[in-house]
């Protein structure tokens, strides 16, 4: 069983994906002598991810690398949709930008191809053991959190000699459940495999103060339960209607003389395409934030209890306009070897006409994830912010990808997020208070149609 929310934190939170999307290069050409060589043609590394990517004239293929070998990722890129423009530092080294990540990539020029990516080494093989090599070596290289999670990678590595055919995705979902986290998966789309190491316990927080007919045990259930709760919502708080953008990702409205309500559904989907993406978040935003000044209300209720995540610059963007101030608000690294990269620190400031800055309460959730936390990251020490609801669901990483040589894809957590105290909310989340606590489903909110974490949230701004 797979919630909404696996999916979309998986599929879009995903350093993997922009290499899938294309890569930028230049060409020259001169009517009088033959085009010189691209700079950028040749075969270069991104040491932290576990890629190679080939880049010629004719065709660009990035390779999966690990310490059990190499399997071709992608085999061709399509420029057209891509989220990441390539630059050129030196000879030696390029840089990938993109507007969608906090991060840049680096990529070092390799002087030929890795001897293990040549074409007589390339592994695409479903023998079992093969794949459960992979596997294994693919998360001992690059994982970030065993020892927060507490979990003994290395006393699982002789499992190997027990890998059959028939049994290799049931050891494999045994390993991934030990992690128990969302960013963590695996799927083959051939044997409808579809495996995520989050699921179980998201299940646990959210059916915590649920029982009888209201428990999820299905994506149904979820769906329908989800589909209840924004009924009463918008019934019972908004007055049966809203403003949004096009698609309903975001929508506000005034609840009363003093009060406004954003729900912020996710942190993707506002434009058409990947590259319209933060030029149309942008335009909903300068039109939301205009109603919030014109109607004249000093206090604001932020949800983000439903928002399954999405691009982390989306929710930099939409941050920033409840800040009138440049801060440092969190720093990142990712996995190198046995070490990590240099952190980068990342700060938020004011953009837009307007930035609300009166008091706030942020609403969060256990489907509070991925891009969504990021968020929570960026307000949760502004002196007018206050938490209320439960811990978020505690997956910061973006998900870093790789495929196995039978041509199922994995995801795993490579990045570690840490507040600008050094803090570190992996596996825990950001959450409130103790007496700001208020479960995000409950028996007693559906049989009394009410939602205790605006009516909570609506206490706190009236104090």
């Amino acid at each position: 069983m797979k919630l909404n929310m696996i999916a979309k934190v998986k599929n879009i939170k995903s350093v993997f994906i922009f290499f899938l999307c294309s890569v930028f290069f230049s060409c020259h050409s001169d009517d009088d002598q033959s085009p010189p060589e691209d700079p950028m043609n040749g075969f270069w590394l991104i040491a932290d991810k576990g890629y190679i990517v080939e880049i010629t004239d004719d065709k660009d293929v990035v390779y999966s690398v690990s310490n059990a070998g190499c399997v071709v990722l992608n085999s061709g890129f399509k420029i057209e949709d891509s989220g990441i423009t390539l630059s050129v530092v030196n000879d030696n080294e390029l840089v990938g930008i993109t507007d969608q990540s906090l991060s840049n990539f680096k990529l070092t020029r390799l002087v030929n191809l890795d001897k293990r990516c040549l074409p007589e080494q390339l592994s695409k093989t479903k023998d079992p053991k093969i794949n459960f090599d992979f596997f294994w070596n693919i998360f001992n290289d690059y994982y970030a959190f065993f020892e927060l999670r507490n979990v003994d990678w290395s006393a699982y590595e002789n499992l190997r000699d027990q890998v059959t055919e028939d049994n290799l995705y049931t050891i494999l979902e045994e390993l991934v459940l030990k992690l128990e986290d969302g960013h963590v998966g695996i799927s083959d789309d051939e044997k409808d495999i579809d495996i995520n190491s989050g699921t179980s316990i998201l299940l646990e927080r959210l059916n915590a103060n649920l029982s009888g007919d209201l428990i999820i045990e299905s994506e149904d259930d979820f769906d329908n339960i989800m589909i209840q709760k924004g009924r009463i919502i918008i019934q019972n708080y908004l007055g049966g209607s809203y403003e949004s953008d096009d698609t309903e990702t975001i929508i506000w409205q005034i609840i009363n003389d003093e009060i406004a309500y954003v729900n912020i559904f996710g942190m993707a989907g506002y434009g058409t395409t990947i590259n319209n993406e933060l030029t149309t978040l942008n335009m909903v935003l300068d039109k939301m934030m205009n109603d919030i000044k014109m109607s004249g209300v000093t206090k604001l209720i932020l949800d983000i209890r439903f928002n399954e995540g999405g691009f982390d610059k989306v929710s930099s963007d939409i941050a920033s306009r409840f800040t009138d101030q440049q801060r440092v608000v969190f720093s990142k690294k990712a996995r190198l070897g046995d070490g990590f990269t240099e952190d980068l620190n990342v700060s938020l400031g004011p953009k837009g006409a307007f930035q609300f800055t009166d008091d706030i309460v942020l609403l969060t959730s256990p489907l509070t994830a991925s891009a969504a936390e990021i968020f929570t990251l960026y307000l949760k020490d502004l002196p007018n912010v206050t938490i209320v609801g439960e811990n978020t669901n505690g997956v910061f990483s973006d998900v870093l990808e790789h495929v196995l040589p039978n041509g199922a894809q994995i995801g795993l957590s490579n990045e570690i997020y840490s507040d600008a105290q050094g803090e570190v909310y992996e596996a825990i989340g950001v959450g409130p208070s103790t007496a700001n606590q208020v479960p995000f489903l409950s028996n007693d909110d559906f049989l009394n149609n009410k939602d205790g974490g605006i009516d909570k949230a609506i206490e706190v701004l009236n104090k």
